[in-house]
């Protein structure tokens, strides 16, 4: 939803736009919005943002189908000489989703398209490893959450964890193996993402 000024010349542009996009929110009072549904929003405010199409009225158009998200596995068991020694970025080299198409599979990045609140989760398997391993969330190369895996009595543990995040248009999303090696490899490793609602 991408909000506009109202009311004024958008009750006059919403009926044109709901011709061609079938949605149109324009606030009776400033506060109450009718709502029809379809595939294209009109969204009338006294506050309007700078994401979307701005008309010269100054009304926003965004579609509502834009849709993030995905999901990524380590399907083959390589040892980390193919993982970067200064960075130590967790590689994956399957895609199972990328609605949007902003993972970057080479990088193993996820790349945000726009400001909003998603969610992130990873799994990552260390396999006949005996070694503690800690794996990080990165946003923009910041930690923001960790997880840890450190039984010495199983051949395969997983490092997982979830978080939601407020992130801005074109933060980057990574794992960095903060401690310990991925001797042995990572298959069967993930790691998720998608848009819960824009902002």
């Amino acid at each position: 939803m991408v909000p506009a000024r109202c009311p004024g010349p958008c009750a006059a542009l919403a009926l044109v736009l709901l011709l061609g996009c079938g949605v149109v929110f324009c606030g009776q009072n400033d506060t109450e919005p009718i709502v029809l549904e379809g595939k294209c929003l009109v969204v009338c405010d006294s506050n309007p943002s700078s994401d979307g199409v701005t008309s010269s009225l100054g009304i926003s158009v965004r579609s509502a189908g834009a849709k993030v998200a995905f999901s990524a596995v380590r399907g083959t068991n390589h040892e980390p000489s193919d993982m970067s020694n200064t960075s130590m970025t967790i590689y994956f080299d399957q895609v199972l989703v990328n609605i949007g198409n902003h993972f970057d599979l080479k990088a193993s990045v996820f790349l945000a398209p726009r400001r909003g609140i998603y969610s992130f989760s990873f799994h990552v398997v260390k396999v006949y490893n005996r070694q503690t391993i800690q794996v990080n969330l990165l946003q923009n190369d910041y930690p923001v959450i960790s997880a840890f895996a450190g039984d010495q009595d199983v051949t395969r543990e997983a490092a997982s964890n979830g978080v939601l995040l407020m992130v801005e248009r074109e933060d980057r999303v990574s794992l960095k193996l903060e401690r310990g090696t991925l001797m042995g490899g990572w298959k069967y490793s993930t790691f998720s993402g998608f848009l819960v609602f824009p902002l």
